[in-house]
């Protein structure tokens, strides 16, 4: 391998020379600190190397060492549980390496620990042929999830021995005869970071993502296997929606990605996330968890890895059949990392000095999401979901970030400021947030909530659009100059505002609601809705006052109360409403 020399520090950035025959995005060891980098651009035997730690007292003249190889993720037992930094190394190794809180430069550690066994029950047998992604064998990496050891992409061959019992990582558990001759497979398979891993196909994404927040499950759902933008100012509550949806979603591997956020909120993510408990299973909900923190304040540069470095890792559990959320708080961190990397390469600047590829890699990011079938034997379906929150400054949604991320994502919850500033959380703005997946879930809708789900949704949905139009008028002329049927309607929006969009996602009762609760509670207020309505028309006398007093209506803030092994309880709920609002005068 050849050795180079340092030209130029500037800042994250290092151009080198003397690099003959080195590729693009290869990884490098930058000055006597060995600090790690990866080669962005090429020029003859220069090479410009985007540095993923401090650069800072780093000279002209200092060696450049080469690896040979690309920034990759390592793949096998021991993923979940971990929290690394955006290159993934595990925080708690650095840490003792470090021997202070304050984290040194050039530290070495591995993604998986090299003395930790597990224990390998092999499923193929000697003889058998095998192919990419068939299993060869599975580890019990937690106790929520059976982590499957895979032929790793582009190898085949015949099974000339396999083991049985506990190993580390890198130890020999299978013998392949290839075309190639003998080859050597351990537990752990390593994976360029900015390339897809390959699947069998890509399958159309027709059941939704379950997070228990009503306003997306009913409004505004996710697809299992689709891609979601969360856009919000500063305090409009992006990071809580997002650390709600890794708790309570039905996926059943969640990665979580802070990239560039504020110290304070990754420090509650890393220290809340082990003491919570998985509601669907009852067991710590970091068993199922992988953990990546880049905040702030760490290396600009590493920002862009730590994205890359949590899709790799998705995808390798989508590959084993599960379905996979991920979480990246906040992309435009991400897409500040570039602008600045892009700046100090002096290339030409697109809008707002975003890079003119800005739009291409938000592409590339949010593509490696879908439901698919997985490469290797049997009818492994599996599914990776993402959902990136954006953060336009105050709020604007034209910045070239979201104008990105919206052309590539179909689905859009917009949070808005003056709902945060009301204390209505979520703060999913309903008139603006939208969902192009909703026409894919009919089926599932009809045959598995109730037939007429998409009904009540939709009469729900307008309802909450002709509020606003009469507010408009209330601010106008007054309320007064309103209708009985529209003073109704007014009702009806503000108690699905308040008693169904309205989530306290702190409160263990109130953060989670089934999509079958959810029909229920909207089935109910818009029947009240109707019998309402006609009330008022056929009535001659006919009291807004008197009907709003009822039962009916008051005890509408209630309705989210009744569990899912009480769903009879909206029926009875109905009855009764429905006797005292005929009975009125």
């Amino acid at each position: 391998m050849t050795e180079g020399k340092i030209t130029r520090v500037s800042g994250p950035l290092v151009e080198a020379e003397g690099l003959a025959g080195i590729k693009l995005y290869e990884v490098v060891k930058v000055s006597n600190k060995k600090l790690l980098g990866e080669v962005i651009e090429l020029r003859g035997n220069s090479a410009s190397i985007q540095v993923y730690e401090e650069t800072a007292g780093i000279e002209p003249g200092e060696p450049v060492e080469r690896t040979g190889a690309t920034l990759s993720a390592e793949l096998g037992p021991g993923l979940l549980e971990s929290i690394y930094d955006g290159i993934q190394r595990p925080l708690s190794v650095i840490e003792e390496k470090s021997k202070s809180f304050l984290i040194e430069r050039g530290i070495e550690a591995n993604g998986l620990s090299r003395e930790k066994k597990w224990k390998f029950e092999p499923k193929a047998k000697q003889g058998q042929k095998v192919e990419s992604g068939d299993v060869l064998g599975v580890v019990q990496e937690t106790e929520l999830i059976l982590h499957k050891i895979m032929v790793p992409p582009g190898i085949s061959g015949t099974v000339k021995e396999i083991k049985s019992g506990e190993f580390t990582v890198i130890e020999d558990v299978v013998i392949l005869e290839t075309e190639n001759g003998e080859k050597k497979l351990t537990m752990m398979q390593k994976w360029p970071i900015r390339l897809p891993r390959p699947v069998e196909q890509k399958i159309f994404p027709n059941r939704p993502l379950m997070t228990g927040v009503r306003s997306i499950d009913s409004f505004f759902p996710i697809a299992k296997g689709g891609a979601g933008c969360i856009p919000g100012p500063f305090g409009s509550g992006k990071t809580v929606i997002q650390q709600s949806l890794a708790k309570y979603c039905d996926a059943q591997v969640i990665v979580y990605i802070g990239c560039g956020e504020r110290g304070n909120e990754m420090t509650e993510v890393l220290n809340e996330f082990p003491h919570l408990t998985d509601p669907n299973s009852g067991k710590p909900l970091i068993k199922r968890t992988v953990l990546i923190a880049n905040t702030s304040n760490m290396p600009v540069a590493a920002r862009e890895a730590s994205v890359y470095t949590g899709i790799t890792i998705a995808e390798y559990y989508r590959d084993m059949g599960y379905s996979v959320a991920l979480m990246a708080d906040s992309t435009s961190r991400w897409a500040e990392a570039m602008r600045e990397i892009s700046g100090r390469m002096e290339e030409m600047p697109g809008e707002e000095g975003y890079p003119a590829y800005l739009s291409s890699r938000t592409a590339e990011f949010y593509e490696r999401a879908g439901r698919v079938k997985c490469l290797g034997d049997g009818d492994r379906e599996g599914a990776l979901t993402v959902i990136g929150a954006v953060s336009p400054p105050g709020g604007d949604l034209s910045e070239p970030v979201s104008q990105a991320t919206l052309r590539v994502t179909k689905c859009f919850w917009g949070l808005d400021a003056a709902l945060a500033y009301r204390k209505h959380f979520p703060t999913i703005n309903w008139l603006n947030s939208y969902s192009l997946y909703a026409d894919n879930f009919q089926e599932f809708w009809k045959n598995d909530i109730a037939p007429d789900f998409a009904k009540v949704r939709a009469e729900s949905m307008s309802v909450l659009q002709s509020e606003a139009k009469l507010l408009e008028i209330v601010r106008l002329v007054g309320l007064e100059a309103l209708s009985n049927d529209e003073r109704i309607t007014l009702e009806i929006a503000r108690s699905l505002r308040e008693d169904f969009l309205f989530q306290n996602a702190f409160d263990k009762d109130d953060a989670f609601t089934t999509l079958k609760q959810q029909y229920e509670i909207l089935k109910t207020i818009t029947y009240i809705l109707a019998l309402s309505l006609e009330k008022a028309k056929t009535s001659e006398d006919f009291n807004f006052n008197e009907l709003i007093s009822t039962s009916a209506f008051k005890k509408l803030s209630e309705l989210k109360t009744i569990s899912p092994e009480n769903l009879g309880k909206f029926e009875d709920y109905r009855k009764n409403a429905e006797k005292e609002i005929k009975a009125l005068s």
